[in-house]
């Protein structure tokens, strides 16, 4: 119990946190989240609403990573598990939505984005803000076009910009089904 009511206060600030940052000046934030061991920030501007995972139903043949179909306050949408989109983890690893942790979310993509999908992650980390984090210099290294920059934090963590708008034209992203 005590670790859904500290679930509960962290989702109850972070949307305080959401509303004072679209209040404040418009310093560049994010959302930032983990899955498959990774650090990632997601735009405030792109990501949508943020849900507990719950029931999905299966698409046949669709691709490992994409779990399925759920309801999220009426609207459907497709649910994409994000380490294993990014090949953080194997079709196979990891427990399945339903056998997820506590601590598994769904983050929709904002409705301006005009795209029904949601990414599973891991764990909600809080809210970033370009005065928190330092921007990494480009190691050459070539990235698909819905990676970001890379930013260091005050411990050294690293957090991998995710641009959802891009994410959702990607061909890859769009393409749900796997092998027959």
């Amino acid at each position: 119990m005590a670790n859904k009511e500290a679930l509960r206060e962290l989702q109850g600030r972070l949307a305080e946190r959401l509303h004072e940052v679209k209040t404040q000046e418009r310093l560049q934030s994010w959302l930032a989240v983990e899955s498959g061991g990774c650090g990632f920030l997601f735009p405030l501007s792109e990501a949508g609403e943020i849900f507990q995972c719950g029931a999905l139903v299966k698409v046949p043949h669709a691709a490992p990573w994409y779990l399925g179909v759920a309801n999220l306050r009426g609207v459907l949408s497709g649910v994409v598990d994000l380490g294993r989109y990014l090949g953080l983890r194997g079709p196979s690893a990891g427990a399945e939505p339903a056998e997820g942790s506590e601590q598994d979310r769904v983050v929709a993509f904002n409705p301006s984005l005009d795209v029904n999908v949601a990414l599973r992650v891991d764990h909600l980390a809080g809210l970033r803000n370009a005065s928190q984090l330092m921007q990494m210099p480009d190691d050459g290294v070539v990235r698909p076009g819905f990676v970001g920059a890379r930013y260091r934090d005050a411990v050294g963590r690293i957090w991998v910009e995710l641009r959802l708008a891009a994410l959702a034209r990607d061909e890859r992203f769009l393409r749900i089904v796997g092998a027959l």
